[in-house]
C-alpha cells in the first residue's frame, strides 16, 4: 500500500517562496506520475504540476514560471518548488502518485499553503 506524506506548507507574504515535499512509502516503482494539487475553499481541486516517470513536466498555466517539480528516486521523494507566491496560490496542497499496472491513485492528506501579508 502506498502511503503519501506531504510536508513544507505555511503562511509565506506575497512573493515568498516554499518548497513542499511529498514522501512516498510502499512500492511506486514505475510509477507513470507523481503531482501536485491544489484546493481553495468552494473551488475544485485542479492540478498545479505533474512529472511523468520519464522525467517530462507540466504546469498549470497559472503556476508556469513560479512553480517548479522534481523528485529524487532514491529518496521516493517530490517536491514542488513555488517562487512569487500570490495570494491566489492559497490552498491546501495534495501529492498524488499513479500508476496503471499495479494500479496505483494514492493521495496524501494534504498540506496548507496561505499567501497572506
Amino acid at each position: 500500500q502506498v502511503q503519501l506524506v506531504e510536508s513544507g506548507g505555511g503562511l509565506v507574504q506575497p512573493g515568498g517562496s516554499l518548497r513542499l515535499s511529498c514522501a512516498a512509502s510502499g512500492n511506486i516503482f514505475g510509477f507513470n506520475g507523481m503531482g501536485w494539487y491544489r484546493q481553495s475553499p468552494g473551488k475544485q481541486r485542479e492540478l498545479v504540476a505533474i512529472i511523468l516517470s520519464s522525467g517530462d513536466t507540466d504546469y498549470a498555466d497559472s503556476v508556469k514560471g513560479r512553480f517548479a517539480i522534481s523528485r529524487d528516486n532514491a529518496k521516493n521523494t517530490v517536491y514542488l518548488q513555488m517562487n512569487f507566491l500570490n495570494p491566489e496560490d492559497t490552498a491546501v496542497y495534495y501529492c498524488n502518485v499513479y500508476r496503471a499496472r499495479p494500479y496505483v491513485n494514492a493521495w496524501g492528506k494534504g498540506t496548507l499553503v496561505t499567501v497572506s501579508s
